[in-house]
């Protein structure tokens, strides 16, 4: 299975945030929601699950 990473380097952020979460597919889902929710302040709803989802990319591995 490949891993999956969300990079809030990517995101448009007023605070700059620099956190990186990788893993399986729905840990990261989780785990980049609810910083979203704690940090930068969203709500918790399907649309920003949705969001967080198409923002991950596949890991890239160092050959």
């Amino acid at each position: 299975m490949t891993r999956k990473v969300a990079d809030c380097r990517k995101e448009p952020s007023v605070m700059g945030c620099t956190l990186t979460i990788t893993g399986e597919e729905e840990e990261v889902v989780r785990a980049a929601t609810e910083h979203a929710i704690s940090v930068h302040g969203h709500s918790d709803s399907p649309e920003l699950r949705a969001m967080v989802r198409e923002s991950l990319e596949d890991e890239k591995v160092a050959a």
